[in-house]
């Protein structure tokens, strides 16, 4: 019995990924990942709730207010029952260079996070507070805007614990992203291609493989307004404080190799790595080639000179830097700043 519930097992697993090599050669290019993959990290920000078109009203980019609802602004009250009536707000704003441009909420108005969790909101006190708790997250990741995922989207699903194969089909922004929000590591998924995105020109595109969706989320955060709120010097970044290495994957999951280890680099394009007492230093540098920010890192170590890749700046912040390396496979940098 235990032989034949051993070779029953073998066989799912085959029939799983012999199936994913069936479509593969057809075409529709599925490709497996997991809750820790950068794509679907990326993915389930692009699902996220839109909260910058209003940010004119609360001012906060982690939260929107739900339609309908009503503003006041220089004494004119603003019906808001559409996304298209915040450039009344914006209108009335502009009409006038004297008047205060304060805009003033009719509570009770629901909140929406940007996880879509919803918290009704009874005053101004109350508003206040919210909006100060998520001004505490400067640089929480937020919502990935000007890409439009055209549903339904079917994704295979493979549970390593039970071994069991499924499917489910998608159908919405919130659906996708409680998908990704509840797996968990023992799942292994694979979208189905290909899949239809409309970006933040009205332009559809097919999409046919992960390679091409995350190129695809890489160009609206660098060409997207609504991604670029505030602009950020790169340089002057990365060599404000120290950083250490959430992630990096080359080939695999290198990540635990480089636990421990902090990184200041300097403005002189020297980088010291330290770990427990020891220090090294190295060389770094980035330069800009076709709009494209190109980082290189140098050491001599055995283990830190396998951080030297062409690699290639895909987003950051003032807490936050990734890079990523596409060759025969995806490879990925992620640093990120310590606390103190």
């Amino acid at each position: 019995m235990f032989r034949l519930k051993k070779y029953l097992s073998i066989v799912v697993i085959l029939f799983f990924f012999s199936c994913q090599s069936e479509t593969d050669e057809q075409g529709h290019n599925t490709q497996t990942v997991t809750n820790a993959s950068p794509l679907t990290s990326y993915l389930q920000r692009v699902a996220m709730v839109k909260t910058v078109q209003d940010n004119i009203i609360d001012g906060s980019t982690y939260c929107t207010i739900k339609l309908p609802y009503t503003v006041k602004v220089n004494n004119v009250a603003i019906a808001i029952n559409t996304t298209a009536d915040y450039q009344k707000v914006l209108d009335n704003i502009n009409a006038n260079t004297t008047d205060d441009d304060i805009v003033k909420i009719d509570f009770p108005v629901t909140m929406v996070y940007y996880n879509y969790i919803e918290k009704l909101i009874p005053n101004q006190s109350d508003f206040d507070s919210l909006i100060d708790y998520w001004n505490l997250y400067p640089d929480l990741l937020s919502k990935i805007n000007g890409l439009n995922i055209n549903y339904p989207i079917t994704i295979s699903i493979y549970n390593s614990y039970n071994q069991i194969g499924s499917s489910v089909s998608i159908a919405s922004d919130q659906a996708f992203f409680n998908f990704i929000k509840n797996l968990n590591a023992s799942q292994y998924i694979s979208l189905n291609y290909p899949i239809s995105v409309t970006d933040y020109n009205n332009q559809t595109k097919s999409i046919t493989n992960n390679s091409e969706f995350e190129n695809a989320i890489k160009y609206v955060i660098d060409n997207c307004s609504e991604n670029n709120i505030v602009a950020l010097d790169f340089t002057e970044t990365i060599t404000k404080g120290s950083w250490k290495i959430p992630f990096v994957f080359e080939a695999s999951d290198k990540t635990a190799l480089y636990n421990g280890y902090t990184f200041v680099f300097k403005s002189d394009k020297s980088v010291v790595a330290i770990k427990d007492g020891v220090s090294e230093t190295g060389q770094w540098d980035v330069k800009t080639t076709y709009d494209t920010k190109e980082f290189k890192i140098s050491f001599s170590s055995n283990l830190l000179r396998q951080l030297d890749f062409n690699w290639k700046l895909f987003e950051f912040n003032n807490s936050l830097i990734r890079f990523r390396e596409v060759s025969n496979t995806t490879n990925y940098l992620y640093f990120e700043k310590n606390e103190y």
